[in-house]
């Protein structure tokens, strides 16, 4: 074997992950910068055809490389616009140009491709691309953006966008990004989307449907069924007022709008992506019984969206965090205060027989609601620690600072040092599987 050449001339480390919960998932060896997705999509057959150019600078020479996509038949790839060898299997387009590329060079991979997308399966069902009764949805997180495009699949690779999606001209076409184009065709609208703001793939996110488009006022808008519009009009009426709350208290919204889409199908939860929520028909009853998930949702917006963990151990500092917005949302809006949700959730947990670190909950508890509910109380027994002042005073320059960036736990903690002497309790309630007792104000 070449010295530092891996089997079949690979360049070292270039195919691999580097996220130990999702090892099959990203790719190394270059940085991708920005991706241009022109897309075909016929919703009566569920056909998808693409082109992809992505945008990427190698941060070492580079002989082979690889790309995360799903169960398309690949027509043909190039590299800086030369005919490049590959193979495509098991998630893996794996990429010989012609030419090696050398480290520090900005690159183009082209990739075409066509097929019937699917979504990934695996240990939380289907992810991805998925058909509705009549439309599709993306819904990617944590791995599930191979099945629309050619990227580097990890949470912490954040990039540019452009999306051009041609669609039958019945269907709304919403794409994370902001609207830029449309035009019509022979029975077809093409949208054009453009996401300037560095985005992860998984929070990427395409909704096709019969949807009627809907403002919000301000900065939000939502995708409803027409024969939806009433019950959403009573369950999201606070919306503005929620946004309004949300600003004062973690800082400007991060993205230029807000978009909420609601399908005409049931949905198990539901998902947020980069300036959008998705919820399914059921999560509208007339009663606003479903309002704290969309607290949730959009407190994602910067706890997972403008802020995204660096890898899928790092969970918590989405899901805690948009926990605990929920718990700030009903205190706000005359429901239980925080002190009341954390006392309710500290008693649960406190029954259960297992315990979770969750600054490394492993893979097959990432989304275990105790990541979601002891993350909150971390943030609440911080909060208590501190007092108010102190702690929205942290909470906002986190996300300032952080702003469209990637995070980490010991970023987390780092942050908070500076305001107080808090590495104790964020040992506790982080790195050991016990569960602390709430700390009492001031103490």
């Amino acid at each position: 074997m070449t010295p530092g050449v891996g089997p079949l001339g690979a360049t070292p480390g270039a195919d691999h992950s580097t996220d130990p919960y999702l090892p099959a998932h990203g790719n190394g060896g270059y940085r991708v910068l920005h991706y241009d997705l022109d897309l075909d999509y016929r919703v009566t057959t569920n056909r998808l055809a693409g082109k992809a150019v992505v945008t990427a600078r190698a941060v070492q020479s580079l002989s082979r490389f690889s790309l995360d996509l799903g169960t398309f038949r690949v027509q043909g790839v190039r590299v800086d616009g030369r005919s490049a060898k590959f193979t495509h299997r098991a998630g893996k387009l794996r990429i010989k140009p012609e030419r090696p590329v050398a480290y520090g060079t900005t690159f183009t991979i082209d990739v075409r491709y066509a097929g019937t997308p699917v979504p990934v399966s695996g240990r939380w069902g289907d992810i991805g691309w998925d058909e509705l009764t009549d439309g599709a949805l993306v819904a990617s997180q944590p791995n599930g953006a191979p099945s629309w495009f050619p990227c580097d699949d990890r949470p912490g690779a954040k990039a540019t966008f452009l999306v051009t999606l041609t669609a039958p001209a019945p269907y709304t076409v919403v794409v994370t990004g902001d609207l830029v184009a449309q035009r019509r065709g022979s029975g077809t609208r093409t949208w054009v989307y453009e996401r300037n703001e560095p985005t992860a793939p998984y929070l990427m996110s395409v909704q096709i449907g019969r949807y009627d488009l809907v403002d919000l006022g301000a900065n939000q808008r939502a995708a409803v069924p027409h024969r939806l519009r009433a019950v959403f009009a009573h369950d999201f009426g606070r919306q503005g007022q929620m946004m309004t709350v949300l600003e004062r208290l973690l800082g400007p919204y991060p993205f230029r709008e807000y978009v909420v889409v609601v399908t005409d199908d049931d949905l198990d939860d539901p998902i947020e992506a980069q300036g959008m929520a998705v919820f399914g028909r059921n999560h509208l009853d007339g009663r606003r019984t479903h309002e704290r998930l969309a607290a949730h949702e959009l407190a994602h917006q910067w706890f997972g969206n403008s802020l995204t963990v660096a890898d899928w151990r790092q969970i918590w500092l989405n899901e805690g965090f948009a926990t605990y917005a929920e718990w700030l949302w009903s205190a706000e809006s005359g429901g239980p205060s925080a002190d009341v949700h954390a006392a309710r959730w500290h008693a649960h947990l406190a029954t259960l027989p297992r315990r979770v670190v969750i600054a490394d909950p492993g893979v097959d508890r990432m989304f275990d609601p105790t990541v979601y509910k002891r993350g909150a109380l971390t943030l609440h027994a911080l909060r208590t620690k501190v007092g108010d002042a102190t702690f929205f005073a942290l909470l906002r320059s986190w996300v300032a600072e952080h702003r469209h960036g990637t995070v980490t736990t010991d970023d987390f903690r780092e942050h908070a040092r500076r305001f107080a002497p808090v590495d104790g309790l964020l040992t506790a309630w982080l790195d050991r599987p016990e569960l602390p007792a709430l700390p009492v104000f001031g103490l």
